[in-house]
């Protein structure tokens, strides 16, 4: 289906090599005779295809390694270029000595044709052919929820079971536990969900609590977890005694039913402490566990585990077909059903499996790429317990070659871990993994096409759909899939490699630092935890960066820093650097400026924080900026000349009172986020001239005034912004219309909340044309909607939630405001819905 991840990788650096800018550098610095030596070797590599994982491998690298190279020497040029003249500049980038670049990239060339050269010469022994990619049918791309019931196929009787014991009454004290017991795979946490949002079982229970539980089973998390889903409260900072307090109010003399997804705790003790800190709830209360292991059913189950069953071949083919194909389209194709009917037979009655390749198969109508599925070797291979790997393995080989390096990443993410897509398209960015066809892409819009590809594939699923964010996490199984090909190159909390790593987790709550591996040389990603403080971390993090240079990829967050190492500043291929909540950091050195190939920077969080530094402006190839400062005004000449920003966030600034003036010169700025920043009083008038600007948030901002003069604007229609929340602005008494920066035309989603003095709104909403999504809510004051809403065609949802006044305008048929908004095919109100 797609030709092989080194043949296009190896395309890409041809690619490279040839582009204009590469010729014009490897004139100026005299390395262009070996640079066609190397474009002549890697052509007779191209050839090299599927099966060839070292080579695909060695070119990755060295696609990396010549953008580092050359990209760093031009950022420095570029840099001493923008400072000014004289010594201060020169000394700052000291080591730009353009002949002794040329020598050694000349010799690093050499290398590199000498070690490609070797690979060419061995190709023969490899027998591998050539294939070329055939055309297939694409569809839309689809995603498939564990709540919605629709997608659920052949667990009626299961999801019965489950109810009926959730609603007979029993005798005894002790809370009855149900484990539901199936391999992986196979659906336990998809039935308890079902269970979960069944409306029989809503109305029986006061409280309904869902915990995802982690492999330590950490009784204190446990506790933090309950507690959160039952009352949204983040308790983290609390100790035992104290969580054990809010956890008994929260429980006391309330029914409540509580899932425990995916147990894997066999240790007996561990569990009876949970269990007896589940004690106060009243007579009726429910527990159902999820697990692999019929040892963890019999520690925790006060009945006989439901063992939860295969899939019958019938319910597997119909949802086969179902992800397969659209709806009633099968009927056409006879002879991909037969196939597909084998295809089902392999999957022996798992519904991960099921899906994965009804998935898989959704794009292509081409009967031999559907027969090369049915009969691939991979099914031969042994199944290890409660394992379905070879079916994983097999969707995994049919990724594009630009998925697989990207997927295999998140294996370095724990078991469970949530992650945001932002998050992690910008790890992606900072290791090179995201390509495009189109020159001009930007790679937050690959990366983002990239998870919906993932998405789409059962590869992640998505838990939770925020106004700018989605969360993802990884299937246990998937993620099992993901360690297996990313095989040495990763060490994680839960996997150690002996191999030369590429991409480390380190817990140093949990792990000793004495097992960090030795071999750092080639370490790209490290992610260093250590949320109870332990150890030396200034030094072991100092030690670490000293054996890693070749860093991309730095991630501190929640570490208990007081300062950052002074080395931070060698890392001269850093791209990507997280300091969040390390709230005891008061500066950062203006060293740290040296680094001119970071993209992404996160502060947030860091409270001590008394001013940025001087020479932030000289981080000229910053993308992704979150700050957090005790400033009450930020330098002229600062973030304003960081002209490649795309996201800028400022969060819990609590001393800021204005931004800079200069805001305009971001001209490529696509974000703003501005968060709890409460003696914020302006925002500059340059807001109003950003020409790119498509996401604006402002929230608990408590003494924001956003009655700015409304100056005509210069450019009135051509505004940008697709996506505006406005929330928690005490002071706003109406929305002024400069807040839509002339994007009437393009405005998207709207989001509007807890604006308590919020009266009406403006009857320029009825110009909004393109808006999709309206959410307005805890606006006690707000009366009515305003005028001309009944033509915003457009607009597909609308949600209304704590604005009793307007709910009732809003009733359905016979409300005030029905006709307005009759139109609307996705509508809620809180208000109405009870009545």
């Amino acid at each position: 289906m797609a030709e092989s991840f080194a043949f296009e990788i190896a395309g890409k650096v041809l690619e490279k090599l040839g582009s204009a800018a590469c010729e014009r550098i490897s004139l100026a610095w005299g390395v262009r005779e070996e640079l066609e030596k190397l474009k002549l070797t890697l052509a007779a590599i191209r050839a090299v295809v599927l099966d060839a994982e070292q080579q695909q491998a060695r070119s990755l690298e060295l696609s990396l390694w010549l953008q580092d190279e050359f990209e760093i020497q031009a950022l420095r040029r570029l840099v001493l270029k923008r400072g000014s003249t004289g010594r201060k500049v020169r000394h700052f980038f000291s080591g730009s000595n353009p002949w002794a670049f040329s020598f050694r990239m000349g010799n690093k060339i050499k290398k590199a044709n000498e070690m490609l050269n070797k690979i060419a010469a061995e190709k023969a022994k490899f027998h591998l052919t050539e294939k070329h990619e055939t055309n297939v049918i694409h569809r839309e791309r689809e995603t498939y929820s564990f709540v919605n019931t629709s997608s659920v196929i052949g667990r009626d009787e299961a999801k019965q079971h489950l109810v009926n014991f959730l609603m007979n009454p029993t005798d005894g004290e002790d809370i009855p536990v149900l484990p539901t017991v199936g391999i992986g795979g196979i659906g336990k946490t998809t039935l308890a969900q079902l269970v979960f949002n069944e409306e029989s079982v809503k109305s029986h229970f006061e409280l309904r609590i869902w915990v995802c539980v982690t492999e330590d089973f950490d009784i204190k998390q446990l506790m933090i977890k309950i507690i959160k889903s039952a009352t949204r409260m983040n308790c983290k900072d609390m100790n035992k005694e104290e969580l054990h307090k809010v956890l008994q109010d929260c429980l006391n003399g309330k029914r409540f039913f509580m899932v425990l997804d995916d147990v894997w705790n066999e240790d007996k003790k561990k569990w009876s402490e949970l269990k007896d800190l589940l004690c106060g709830g009243a007579q009726g209360s429910r527990i159902i566990v999820t697990t692999r292991s019929r040892k963890v059913a019999t520690i925790t189950g006060t009945i006989h585990p439901y063992d939860l069953e295969h899939l019958s071949y019938e319910n597997c083919l119909s949802l086969f077909l179902k992800l397969a194909f659209k709806e009633g389209e099968e009927k056409q194709h006879d002879n991909l059903v037969r196939i597909g009917e084998g295809i089902v037979q392999k999957c022996k009655g798992v519904a991960l499996a099921v899906k994965t390749l009804g998935s898989l198969l959704c794009s292509t109508r081409v009967q031999h790429e559907w027969e090369l599925v049915r009969e691939s070797e991979l099914w031969k291979l042994k199944q290890e317990e409660n394992d379905i790997l070879p079916a994983l393995k097999l969707s995994y080989d049919h990724l594009p070659w630009y998925l697989k390096h990207c997927f295999a990443f998140c294996s370095v993410f724990p078991k469970d871990f949530e992650f945001n897509h932002l998050y992690l398209i910008s790890l992606w960015t900072a290791n090179g993994f995201l390509q495009s066809p189109y020159e001009n892409e930007e790679p937050e819009d690959i990366g983002n096409r990239y998870i919906q590809e993932l998405l789409s594939r059962s590869f992640f699923q998505q838990v939770e759909d925020e106004i700018f964010f989605s969360n993802l996490k990884m299937h246990d199984l998937v993620h099992d899939l993901a360690l297996s090909v990313a095989q040495n190159e990763v060490n994680s909390c839960n996997h150690y490699s002996t191999g030369n790593v590429r991409h480390l987790w380190f817990d140093l709550s949990k792990q000793d630092a004495s097992r960090l591996p030795n071999n750092l040389g080639c370490l790209q990603s490290l992610f260093l935890l250590d949320g109870e403080g332990k150890g030396d971390r200034e030094s072991l993090i100092a030690e670490v960066i000293s054996r890693s240079k070749h860093l991309r990829v730095l991630d501190l967050s929640e570490c208990s820093l007081e300062q950052l190492p002074n080395n931070i500043s060698y890392l001269k291929q850093l791209r990507y650097l997280n300091l969040s909540y390390n709230g005891n950091i008061k500066r950062l050195p203006n060293s740290f400026c040296n680094l001119q190939s970071l993209r992404t920077l996160d502060f947030s969080g860091c409270w001590g924080i008394e001013e940025l530094p001087n020479d932030i402006r000289y981080l000229i190839s910053l993308r992704e900026l979150t700050v957090t400062t005790k400033q009450t005004r930020l330098q002229e000449n600062g973030i304003s000349c960081l002209t490649c920003l795309r996201r800028l966030i400022f969060s819990e600034c609590e001393n800021l009172e204005k931004l800079f003036e200069d805001i305009q010169n971001l001209t490529a700025l696509r974000e703003l986020y501005i968060y709890e920043c409460h003696n914020l009083v302006s925002l500059p008038q340059g807001l109003k001239y950003l020409p790119t600007l498509e996401s604006l948030s402002i929230l608990n901002c408590g003494k924001l005034d956003l009655t700015m003069e409304e100056l005509e604007l210069e450019r009135e229609e051509d505004g940008s912004l697709r996506k505006l929340f406005i929330g928690g602005v005490p002071k706003l008494e109406s929305l002024p219309q400069w807040i839509l920066l002339g994007s009437t035309k393009t405005l998207q989603c709207l989001f509007i909340s807890n604006l308590e003095n919020v009266l009406t709104l403006p009857t320029w909403f009825q110009h909004l044309t393109s808006l999709q999504r309206l959410e307005i809510s805890f606006c006690p004051k707000l009366l009515v909607l305003p005028e001309g809403m009944q033509h915003l065609a457009a607009l597909k949802t609308l949600i209304i939630e704590r604005c009793p006044n307007l709910s009732k305008r809003c009733i359905e048929e016979t409300g005030e405001d029905w006709p307005k908004i009759a139109h609307v095919s996705d509508f809620y109100c809180d208000e109405t819905d009870a009545e």
